[in-house]
């Protein structure tokens, strides 16, 4: 059984790699310019924070609340991968020997790499504010897919650690939602106990 896992997982090792190279060998002058730019954009999560900002003044409680929790999700999600998981797992970048220079970020990232912290953060953000405005969950999600993109075109990740980060973000952003939830649920409860024994 051992044997047939190392097998498998040397097998999305080599098919994670091969995806990578031809991204790596794709020519696209646009998304040359504008990967670099977005990526660089979202380090320390200024992109998310920058769209909370907008949100919260608004005006519109619904996009207020958005706001917060996905600043929340996004402060959880980040500490997760960029803490536990990526000390856990331990994977090296990729190789930038076939990524074109004019692509890469200007400064190259320290932490291991996987899972990605900057798709862990997207989602996260994503999920947070789809939670309590769903009418933002397309172009918020488009931006947050934009991200996950521009960390494998740039050579920062492999495919396979943008989508363990997405799934980790969403994973993190829907417990953190589940966990204020159960309280709402719980005085609900109490309050039709009270209500019941008082008739």
């Amino acid at each position: 059984m051992s044997d047939r896992l190392a097998a498998l997982a040397g097998l999305a090792r080599r098919a994670d790699l091969a995806l990578f190279q031809r991204i790596a060998g794709a020519d696209n002058p646009v998304l040359d310019r504008s990967m670099p730019a977005l990526s660089r954009a979202a380090d320390w999560s200024r992109l998310w924070l920058g769209l909370a900002l907008l949100l919260a003044v608004s005006g519109r409680p619904a996009w207020r609340r958005a706001a917060a929790r996905g600043i929340v999700s996004v402060v959880l999600a980040s500490g997760a991968a960029n803490g536990l998981a990526k000390l856990s797992v331990r994977r090296r970048r990729p190789p930038l020997g076939g990524v074109p220079p004019a692509r890469r970020v200007h400064r190259a990232p320290v932490t291991t790499s996987f899972p990605s912290g900057h798709a862990a953060s997207a989602t996260a953000f994503t999920v947070g504010v789809a939670l309590e405005a769903p009418e933002l969950a397309v172009p918020v999600g488009a931006v947050a897919a934009a991200v996950g993109w521009s960390r494998v075109w740039t050579g920062a990740h492999y495919p396979a650690d943008v989508l363990a980060g997405a799934a980790l973000g969403a994973a993190v952003s829907l417990a953190l939602s589940r966990g204020r939830a159960a309280p709402t649920r719980a005085a609900v409860r109490r309050g039709g106990s009270r209500r019941s024994r008082g008739r």
